[in-house]
């Protein structure tokens, strides 16, 4: 594949796909204690991807309620979702909304706005197409699935809560990694 001439990819259709929830996670790693890694999810998501005949003019638009959390830990989720961190009864969403889409060697880059708790800043995000096929659970509606994979700073969305350790370092890391396994169905 060419990075110059890629404009269309097989089996995704122009038109309006719509992001099927069960089938998709937002999940996300975080260092905990500078010694190992805290992985968690959303288990909510909704959004549309926007396919345009040239895939590079393709959109996301993309909401996570953030009282979804899910760490495999109710204590520590609670606390996630207090004003410590989330604060989900002032900021209940998390939001994306695609700035640009461009190549990567045979994959893509995706570019937006995340926001969190009240907080936009851009990102980007390494992207893979998955590829499509026809769904035979959904009497054959188009169906496509994508992967991403990108880094934000934490305390660039508001999300400074920590504390010090007495070996040095803190108890959350700063830099959050954010893995996206999006499957979506072609609006009729």
């Amino acid at each position: 594949m060419s990075t110059s001439t890629v404009t269309t990819l097989p089996g995704l259709t122009t038109g309006t796909w719509t992001i099927d929830s069960s089938h998709s996670e937002i999940g996300f790693v975080v260092r905990h204690m500078m010694v190992s890694k805290v992985k968690g999810h959303f288990s909510q998501v909704t959004g549309t991807i926007t396919v345009a005949e040239n895939i590079l003019e393709s959109s996301v638009v993309a909401s996570v309620p953030a009282a979804s959390i899910s760490t495999r830990d109710d204590n520590r989720d609670a606390h996630l979702r207090s004003a410590d961190f989330f604060d989900v009864e002032t900021y209940p969403e998390l939001s994306f909304r695609s700035t640009g889409i461009r190549t990567d060697g045979d994959d893509f880059v995706l570019d937006g706005d995340l926001t969190i708790r009240g907080n936009t800043r851009p990102v980007s995000f390494e992207l893979e197409f998955n590829g499509a096929s026809a769904n035979p659970l959904a009497e054959g509606k188009p169906t496509a699935g994508f992967s991403a994979k990108g880094e934000i700073s934490r305390k660039d969305f508001g999300l400074e809560w920590n504390v010090a350790l007495e070996t040095g370092g803190v108890l959350v890391g700063d830099k959050v990694t954010i893995v996206l396994e999006i499957e979506a169905g072609k609006d009729a």
